[in-house]
C-alpha cells in the first residue's frame, strides 16, 4: 500500500508544480524577468546592492549596465568576508554553508555560497521535481518500494567563524529532509566518510542487500562501486544483486563514453537513465522525458540565466545576451545571477540550445577545457560523441581520458595528443586512432580542415595508459570521489605531461 500513498502524494505534488512549470514554458521571459527583479529588490540594502544602486535598476538594461559580469576571483575577497561572519555583503540574509569545491585540475579552493533560499528553492526543488516528472513519465514505477543509492563526494564539515563549509553533497545531507533519508542508502553515517578507498567498500558492504531501484551520481564513480558490488557478490550482472533497480540519475560528466559499460552491467532494455545538471552554485536543468538526450532548463529556481556566445568568449568584442536571445546550435557560457548572492556569475560551463520552446539544452563541456590552439575549436561534447562512435566499431570500452596539444616547434605541424584508459582494449591502437581522427572530421568541419592534407595538424598521437592510470593521479592529488572529475581538454599539456610521468 506504500507505493501507491507515495505515488499519489507525488501526483498531487507535480499537479502543483505543472501549472508553475506550465508558467515558465509559456512566459519564459516573463518569469526570468519578474525572477530577476525579485533578487534584485531583495538584495537592494546589501553592499552590493548599495553599490550599484539596485534601488534605481528598472529593468534587465538597467542590470546588464550596471552591474559588470564576474568570476569567483572577483567574488573572493567578499566571500571570505561572508565566511568570517559578515552579513548583508551580496545576500541580505546570513550565509552559513560554503560548499567547497576546486577546479579539475587547480588545486586552490572555491566556496560557493549556499543560502537557506539555494537550498530549498532550488536544490531540495529540483530533487523533487526530479522524481516527480520521472514518476509521471513512469506510472507503473516502484521507486520508492525500494531505496535510492546515492554516492556523493560526501566529506566532513568544517565549522569556522560560525559558518560550516564542505562538500555540496556533505551539506544537502545534513540539511536533508527526512523523507529523503528514509528512503536513500548508505546511511549518513558511511556517506559521510571522508576516505573514498574505506567508504567505497563500507557502501558495498551496506547496500548489497538492500532493495535497490534507483542510482544517483558522477557515471565514473558510480562505475567503480558497481564493479566493486560485483566483485564482493561474485555475480555477473548489477540486476542479479538488485532485480528491482529500474532508473539511474546521473551527472557531472557526460554520460557518452560509459554507456556501453554500464549496459553491459545492467543488461535490460526497461531500466532507464535520467540525467541532471548541477552544480555548486545551483540546479539548473533536469532531463524531462524518457530516453531523451537533452534537459529542461529550470527557471523559477532562483536562478536568472544569461549568456555569452563561446565565438566571442573572452575577446574584445565579447557579448553577454538574455535567455530571449539566444539561438539554437550555438555553444554559449552561461552566466547566473543567484538567490545565494551570485550576480552575474560566470560558473564556467558551456552549453548549446536544442530547443526555445521550450528551452532545452545539453551540456557541452568548459569554458576553460576545449582545444583551440590551432583554431579547431574541439570540444568535450566532439570527443565524447567520437570516442563513443569508435568504442563500438572497436568493440572496446574506455574508463578515462585526457586530450592536450603538440605544439608546433620549427617546421613540425601541431597535432592532439591523447591518454586513454581502455577496460577493454581495442585489438588495433593505430585503426582505433584513424577511426578516431574520422570521427572527429565529421563531428567538428573546424578540426576537419585543419587536418586536411595534414595542412596544419598532424593525425593524433594516442596513448594506451596502464591500468589505473587516472584513479592513480587522482589519489596523489586527493581528488579521489564525489564531483572530482578528469580534465578531458586543455590548451596546456600540464596535466598530460603528468600523467605520462607516472605511465
Amino acid at each position: 500500500m506504500a507505493i501507491p500513498l507515495v505515488n499519489s502524494v507525488a501526483s498531487w505534488f507535480l499537479k502543483k508544480r505543472f501549472h508553475q512549470i506550465d508558467l515558465f514554458l509559456k512566459y519564459p521571459h516573463e518569469v526570468q524577468n519578474e525572477l530577476l527583479m525579485n533578487l534584485i529588490s531583495i538584495s537592494k540594502d546589501t553592499e552590493i546592492g548599495k553599490t550599484y544602486d539596485f534601488k534605481s535598476i528598472r529593468n534587465y538594461r538597467d542590470f546588464s549596465q550596471r552591474i559588470p559580469v564576474s568570476t569567483y576571483e572577483d567574488y573572493q575577497n567578499l566571500i571570505e568576508r561572508s565566511r568570517k561572519g559578515e552579513k548583508n555583503i551580496f545576500w541580505p540574509k546570513p550565509i552559513k554553508w560554503f560548499a567547497k569545491s576546486s577546479g579539475t585540475t587547480n588545486a586552490k579552493s572555491k566556496f560557493i555560497p549556499v543560502s537557506i533560499d539555494s537550498l530549498e528553492d532550488c536544490h531540495y526543488a529540483a530533487s523533487k521535481d526530479l522524481l516527480c516528472m520521472y514518476l509521471n513519465n513512469n506510472e507503473n514505477s516502484t521507486l520508492f518500494d525500494g531505496k535510492n543509492l546515492r554516492l556523493g563526494g560526501s566529506k566532513e564539515l568544517y565549522e569556522e567563524n560560525g559558518t560550516v563549509f564542505g562538500d555540496l553533497s556533505a551539506i544537502l545531507i545534513h540539511n536533508m529532509p527526512f523523507w529523503a533519508e528514509f528512503s536513500s542508502t548508505p546511511s549518513n553515517k558511511v556517506s559521510l566518510m571522508s576516505d573514498w578507498e574505506y567508504k567505497m567498500q563500507a557502501i558495498v558492504n551496506e547496500t548489497i542487500n538492500e532493495n535497490v531501484t534507483s542510482l544517483a551520481g558522477v557515471p565514473s564513480w558510480m562505475l567503480a562501486l558497481l564493479n566493486n558490488v560485483l566483485e564482493t557478490s561474485g555475480t555477473k550482472t548489477i540486476l542479479d544483486v538488485w532485480p528491482n533497480l529500474e532508473v539511474y540519475f546521473h551527472g557531472g560528466v557526460s554520460f557518452l563514453p560509459y554507456v556501453n559499460q554500464f549496459k553491459s552491467i545492467i543488461p535490460s532494455s526497461t531500466v532507464k537513465y535520467y540525467e541532471i545538471y548541477n552544480a555548486s552554485e545551483g540546479f539548473f536543468a533536469i532531463q524531462d522525458r524518457n530516453h531523451s538526450d537533452e534537459l529542461l532548463l529550470m527557471l523559477d529556481y532562483g536562478i536568472f540565466y544569461e549568456f555569452i556566445p563561446m565565438k566571442t568568449y573572452g575577446s574584445a568584442t565579447e557579448k553577454i545576451i538574455p535567455l530571449s536571445e539566444v539561438k539554437t546550435g550555438e555553444n554559449y557560457a552561461i552566466v547566473i545571477t543567484t538567490n545565494a548572492g551570485l550576480w552575474r556569475y560566470k560558473i564556467g560551463d558551456t552549453v548549446t540550445f536544442t530547443s526555445t520552446n521550450p528551452y532545452r539544452i545539453k551540456v557541452t563541456g568548459r569554458t576553460k577545457h576545449f582545444i583551440n590552439v590551432f583554431g579547431e575549436e574541439l570540444i568535450i561534447e566532439n570527443t565524447d560523441k567520437a570516442l563513443k562512435i569508435v568504442t563500438q566499431k572497436t568493440n572496446s570500452e574506455i574508463i578515462d581520458y585526457t586530450v592536450a596539444p603538440i605544439f608546433m616547434e620549427g617546421n613540425s605541424k601541431g597535432a592532439h595528443e591523447w591518454v586513454i584508459e581502455f577496460k577493454t582494449p581495442p585489438d588495433d591502437l593505430q585503426y582505433f586512432g584513424e577511426l578516431l581522427d574520422n570521427s572527429l572530421k565529421s563531428l567538428n568541419s573546424d578540426y576537419e580542415a585543419k587536418r586536411y592534407n595534414s595542412i596544419t595538424l598532424n593525425k593524433p598521437k594516442i596513448h594506451a595508459a596502464q591500468p589505473g592510470l587516472f584513479y592513480k593521479w587522482m589519489k596523489r592529488n586527493n581528488k579521489l570521489g564525489g564531483q572530482h572529475k578528469v580534465p578531458r581538454l586543455s590548451n596546456s599539456r600540464q596535466f598530460l605531461e603528468a600523467l605520462l610521468e607516472i605511465n
